[in-house]
Parts: structure tokens; C-alpha cells; sequence
């Protein structure tokens, strides 16, 4: 197994706030935590989602976004009147070194005292664009697959900024993470890697379903909803 780590460089909450007349609550704008965080099968004790549909639960406990990633964004969009920094797209951990390329589906973390195992990449939706000002923000997020990923706690803990993220086990090393999102989004998926994915048991619930339905060759997705609301 490949010696794996990063060093914490933010940890962040929120509550859902009415921001946008006419849409739905959002816990999207989060704020550093100070102090150590605990750590639940939940995720933050501290941190709320307004949509428990869609959001939270035990295989959406903690969303990671890689720190590198923002100066990508910032680039993207130059000229853009939002802040690209960690933190800001909604997410609970950033931390730099650790990406969607050279993590796989199931990696196991020790996070902290707590341990923590991916469980699926996330989904953009039509939030993102509000949230930044960008109409094409979560077409982008999907489109370059950089799009961050969701932990499940196996063991309640605590954590802080300036903790160790150590890759503990890798029970998927046929499966890198950045293949499993690009297969989540993929139209045209071939079935018998969709029949694969949704056998995994270190996969969320609601991706092993989606990919069920991706094993029939004429299932159709549509994303527009999610992606511009």
C-alpha cells in the first residue's frame, strides 16, 4: 500500500441559512472551527444541512475538498467576485496532496483520533453556481471530475486543523476515485463496469443503486435539474 498523507489545513461548519428568494435553504457557506472538532458518525457535531434528502447521513458524514484544487478555480475564472479558498465550496476538511487521482474508492483514513473511509464523490448541484456567482460552476465541478469526495466514520473521534490525514488501509486498489466519478457521470457507461461498481460494498448506498440503474443499457439520467435547478 502506498504511504499516503496530508497534513490538515482547515475545518469548517455550518447552518442552513435562506439565502436565495425563492430556493431552498442551504448550508453551502461554511466557517473555519477553531479547537478540536468531534467527530460523529454524523460528521460535525457542529455542522448542520438544510436538505437531509440529498445531504448528510452516515456515508455523508464529512466532505473533503482538496486545497489544491482552488487555485485551478482561480485560474478558470479570473475574473470571477468570489473567494477561491479552502473552505468555500461547502466542505467540512481541505487539506492539500490528497485529490480524486491518487485516492481510491474505500481508502481508510486516520483523521485525528477518529477513523474515516471514502465513500463516494460528490455530486454538484445547482447550489454551487448560486454559492459563487457562477452560473457554470457545477457543470465545471463535473466536467474536470474535481469535485471532491464524502467520508463515512468507522470510528467516532476528534480532530484539528493540523492533524494528520494517514491512508490506514485500501480495501478498493483496483478502483481510484477519479474512475468511480467519472463512471458516476458517464451517459454512456458501459454496463459491466456498472455491474461491478454496485457490488461494492465500501460504496455508498445511493451510487450502488445509481449504478444498478446504469446496468440497463437503456436507463437515460437526467442531470439538468441538479445541476442548474
Amino acid at each position: 500500500m502506498v504511504d499516503l498523507s496530508s497534513s490538515i489545513v482547515g475545518l469548517y461548519a455550518g447552518q442552513p441559512e435562506d439565502r436565495w428568494p425563492d430556493r431552498a435553504p442551504s448550508a453551502i457557506r461554511k466557517t473555519a472551527v477553531a479547537g478540536p472538532v468531534s467527530i460523529t458518525k454524523n460528521g460535525f457535531a457542529s455542522d448542520q444541512q438544510a436538505d437531509l434528502s440529498v445531504h448528510g447521513g452516515p456515508d455523508k458524514a464529512l466532505h473533503f475538498y482538496c486545497a489544491d484544487h482552488y487555485q485551478h478555480w482561480r485560474d478558470t475564472y479570473p475574473d470571477a467576485d468570489f473567494d477561491f479558498a479552502p473552505g468555500k465550496f461547502g466542505e467540512n476538511i481541505s487539506a492539500k496532496a490528497l485529490n480524486e487521482k491518487n485516492t481510491h474508492l474505500g481508502d481508510i483514513f486516520r483523521c485525528g483520533t477518529a477513523l474515516i473511509q471514502i465513500s463516494h464523490g460528490r455530486q454538484p448541484c445547482w447550489k454551487l453556481n448560486l454559492h459563487t456567482g457562477i452560473q457554470t460552476m457545477a457543470p465545471s465541478f463535473q466536467k474536470t471530475l474535481k469535485t471532491g469526495w464524502y467520508f463515512r466514520v468507522l470510528e467516532e473521534g476528534v480532530a484539528e486543523t493540523g492533524d494528520q490525514l494517514d491512508l490506514t488501509d485500501r480495501p478498493c486498489p483496483n478502483w481510484p476515485l477519479h474512475e468511480v466519478i467519472a463512471a458516476r457521470f458517464n451517459p454512456r457507461l458501459d454496463p459491466e463496469i456498472a455491474t461491478q461498481l454496485a457490488a461494492l460494498p465500501e460504496l455508498a448506498d445511493v451510487w450502488r443503486q445509481a449504478f444498478e440503474k446504469k446496468t440497463n443499457t437503456n436507463f437515460k439520467e437526467d442531470t439538468s435539474r441538479r445541476l442548474k435547478g
